[in-house]
């Protein structure tokens, strides 16, 4: 059976779900209310199905909404990406690139992106910063043309490339009882952590480093959705932290935190930059792409002692004598 779907009745469909009311759909598209109840009647008649049910006094997409809602997403992201494309076509060596960046990587990724725009400056960047669910969003509904993060769950098709090594470790402040001795993960199974919410690529790395350790999760003292608050509650004394190596490089060279000697830290990751296999790269987005491979590893902050991403590791000391249980002091 043919259907006869108009772009404006999918945007109808759109407002009145975002406004929860035909009337302020009409006002936003300059239609009279008696114009968008018949358009909207015409749809329904066509699908056999509703679009809309009231709850509350406002619209409710129904099942068959949401899908009609998925579809134009879907059509106004094409539409962008027609455009993008055409002005492409007019100036090659233009563009626009939308970059995608977890809140992690932007101790280095601006640094990049700057580098990118001395060399390339006819091309536009527009910079997202979220949490590893907004990127990932981003990257699914191909809102972002690019992100840099670690990697991306196996349910989302994308394609990556390395920018290098991202290590993690844990961070305790200067005066703590800890520092100087040589840890196994279990000798940590009792100390308060601050750590990031659950999902973010830190707090998932972190359980299963405890984990393969074979020992429980350390307490949470604290949630935190901020790296930088994360830092400044562990220089407060209020717990240790699991970290990435990139997020303290500045505090660990000027004494504010210490990265205790743990077995088996750090955990070296990779950070890639990641495009969605759906999402058509236009020249502009193919340059950073190759940029970002190609130097991206070059902003990566250094560790006291350290070279590219990889981290400083406390030095190693000679075993303790006594053979005694528990934390060991280096001599």
């Amino acid at each position: 059976m043919a259907h006869h779907w108009t772009l404006k009745q999918l945007r109808l469909v759109a407002l009145a779900a975002a406004s929860g009311s035909y009337a302020k759909a009409a006002q936003d598209m300059g239609l009279s209310p008696p114009a968008v109840t018949a358009q909207m009647k015409a749809l329904e008649e066509d699908l056999g199905v509703p679009v809309f049910e009231r709850a509350d006094g406002r619209l409710r997409p129904t099942a068959a909404g949401k899908e009609l809602l998925a579809a134009q997403q879907r059509i106004a992201n094409a539409l962008v990406e027609a455009e993008r494309a055409i002005a492409a076509l007019k100036s090659p060596e233009a563009g626009s690139v939308v970059v995608g960046v977890v809140s992690t990587a932007k101790y280095f990724a601006p640094m990049a992106l700057a580098a990118f725009r001395k060399r390339r400056p006819e091309i536009e960047l527009k910079l997202m910063i979220g949490n590893r669910e907004d990127i990932i969003g981003g990257l699914v509904s191909l809102d972002l043309d690019l992100a840099v993060m670690g990697r991306p769950p196996p349910d989302l098709e994308a394609q990556t490339q390395v920018i290098g090594d991202h290590p993690h470790v844990i961070i305790a402040p200067p005066a703590h009882r800890l520092i100087g001795c040589r840890l196994d993960p279990a000798d940590l199974a009792k100390e308060p952590f601050l750590v990031r919410e659950p999902g973010s690529g830190t707090r998932i790395l972190m359980e299963r480093v405890f984990g393969e350790a074979g020992v429980p999760q350390p307490p949470i003292a604290m949630e935190i959705g901020s790296n930088e608050t994360i830092k400044q509650a562990v220089m407060a004394g209020l717990g240790l932290s699991f970290i990435s190596a990139h997020t303290v490089a500045a505090e660990v060279a000027d004494g504010r935190l210490e990265v205790l000697d743990v077995a088996g830290l750090p955990a070296v990751r990779q950070w890639l930059v990641v495009r969605a296999r759906d999402k058509r790269l236009l020249p502009a987005g193919l340059a950073l792409q190759d940029f970002l491979a190609r130097e991206g590893g070059s902003f990566l902050p250094k560790m006291p002692a350290g070279e590219g991403g990889r981290c400083f590791l406390p030095p190693p000391s000679p075993a303790s004598s006594g053979g005694s249980a528990g934390p060991k002091r280096r001599r």
